[in-house]
């Protein structure tokens, strides 16, 4: 049997640091084992998936060295490798599961299967909801099958109490309560499926043996079981890696750490050492040594050495090893690093519009370009204080608020940007100039600089949210707590809905 492996990520964001985390240990036991390792793109999310995201997830793979033997830039014999290509294949297995009675349609309302897990929660029982809950009376299926209701296709799991056994590669055999197993959508009513669906019939089909993936994915894993029963296809070898975690030991998120591949790549990392610091993720060489390359990483891979303890992602640990890797270049290489990180004609040429204006000698260019080669800001929540920014207004509200909506902007241009920050600015009572100080401070570190909106877009979404989120955490002194983030979350949503209804 020969090894095939994949990673799926889908293309609806920055590409993040566990994707390379779960890319690189499919990547080295494909390798291990002469096999192969396949990139696929889940793209079943139209309205979120992006051809942008798509080419940030193969520009940071490729990065970091992580490179597939088949996907959708390079092609292979089992493909199309974008599931939005294949959606008549998922059409085909959904229906091969209704003539089998392993699936149904559910016609029922958004607001019926709240009251439905609402009724089951009182009751005492887990709010997973199983198909007698959702049947409707045949009179009322045809009443709206003939009205044409929109209507998902659903798969049949056990009604009755017990446990689901599902073998896992590092942890043994894992005892599931069928109780917590809900009828899982698997064609939404648009006739897209959902990633349980695709996920096992791509799996089949591109004839993946070893599925390596974040436990995260444990509780889908009765529902996977029993698609492949009901195909009657052989299931891939599972294996669930641990979660990267904060250095609190909290599931790893961009509120604590920079999650974006792109962001380290920007603030000048070193591929090969964020590849061996990955590496070192609940993974060890058989010799305990710390600094590895990846040829040497594939060479003595071993799936049986990882730990399932919460592997800590902590940037400090990160940038220590990537200063090992730099005061190993000689300076010619050093030189090079430099140059094709930001000190190249393309970057510099970017940034010298904002600067000409200003300068009135040679000397005056770094002073006035600094911040757009450097990492965060020298600011302190006392730079804050000296802002002239209304009582009236929350400063810390409206940072998350400008936080929320920049992680929320996929199109990252100044229009765009001036767009989204007016209406914030509007919302609050305050005209732009005014409005935009705390955010001067926070990307450029001085309230008064180059042109902030500008500099925004050279810099880019993932240097600029990183600086907007520090500067959050300064004025928060840690981060907003959770109680916090509920209460300006609702607050912010009404800010949504308000604006809709005002376009």
């Amino acid at each position: 049997m020969s090894v095939r492996t994949r990673i799926a990520p889908s293309p609806t964001g920055d590409p993040h640091v566990g994707t390379a985390y779960i890319a690189l240990f499919n990547l080295c036991f494909a390798r291990q084992h002469q096999g192969k390792f396949i990139l696929r793109i889940e793209d079943t999310d139209q309205q979120r998936s992006t051809a942008e995201s798509e080419q940030q997830i193969f520009d940071s793979l490729r990065w970091l060295g992580l490179d597939w033997d088949e996907g959708p830039d390079v092609g292979g014999d089992l493909g199309p490798y974008r599931q939005s290509e294949r959606k008549h294949l998922y059409q085909q297995y959904a229906d091969e599961l209704l003539a089998k009675g392993k699936a149904f349609k559910c016609y029922r309302t958004p607001e019926e299967l709240d009251e439905l897990r609402r009724e089951r929660q009182l009751a005492g029982k887990a709010t997973a909801l199983k198909p007698s809950d959702l049947y409707l009376p045949e009179t009322e299926v045809a009443k709206r099958e003939a009205a044409n209701a929109p209507y998902v296709v659903r798969m049949l799991v056990p009604e009755e109490e017990g446990v689901c056994i599902i073998n896992d590669l590092l942890r043994g055999p894992m005892e599931l309560d069928w109780s917590m197993v809900d009828a899982q959508i698997l064609l939404k009513s648009d006739g897209m499926p959902t990633y349980h669906l695709a996920n096992v019939v791509d799996d089949h089909l591109m004839e993946i043996t070893h599925v390596l993936r974040g436990e995260e994915w444990i509780n889908s894993a009765p529902k996977h079981q029993l698609l492949y029963e009901y195909f009657g296809w052989e299931m891939p070898v599972l294996c669930h890696l641990p979660l990267l975690r904060n250095p609190d030991k909290s599931k790893l998120s961009k509120r604590k750490n920079p999650t974006s591949i792109r962001y380290y790549q920007r603030m000048g990392f070193l591929p090969e050492a964020v590849i061996n610091y990955l590496g070192r993720m609940g993974w060890s060489m058989p010799d305990e040594s710390e600094k590895f390359s990846l040829d040497e990483m594939i060479e003595h891979f071993d799936i049986q050495r990882v730990s399932l303890g919460g592997p800590v992602f902590d940037v400090e640990k990160l940038s220590w090893l990537n200063g090992l890797y730099l005061r190993e270049l000689d300076d010619e290489a050093y030189l090079q690093r430099l140059m094709s990180w930001a000190f190249n004609k393309e970057y510099v040429s970017s940034i010298l519009p904002q600067i000409k204006p200003r300068a009135e000698t040679l000397s005056d260019v770094a002073p006035l370009a600094a911040y757009f080669f450097s990492g965060m800001p020298n600011i302190s929540k006392e730079n804050f204080a000296q802002l002239k920014w209304p009582e009236e207004v929350d400063l810390v509200e409206q940072m998350q608020f400008l936080v929320w909506e920049m992680d929320a902007l996929r199109d990252w241009n100044k229009e765009n940007l001036m767009q989204r920050i007016k209406l914030l600015s509007q919302a609050a009572g305050m005209k732009m100039k005014d409005y935009l100080q705390p955010v001067f401070l926070s990307i450029a570190g001085s309230t008064t600089s180059t042109s902030v909106l500008d500099a925004m877009v050279i810099l880019g979404p993932e240097i600029s949210r990183a600086r907007l989120r520090f500067a959050l955490d300064l004025l928060t002194e840690g981060g907003v707590s959770k109680k916090q983030a509920k209460k300006l979350e609702k607050k912010y949503q009404q800010l949504l809905q308000s604006q809709v209804s005002e376009n």
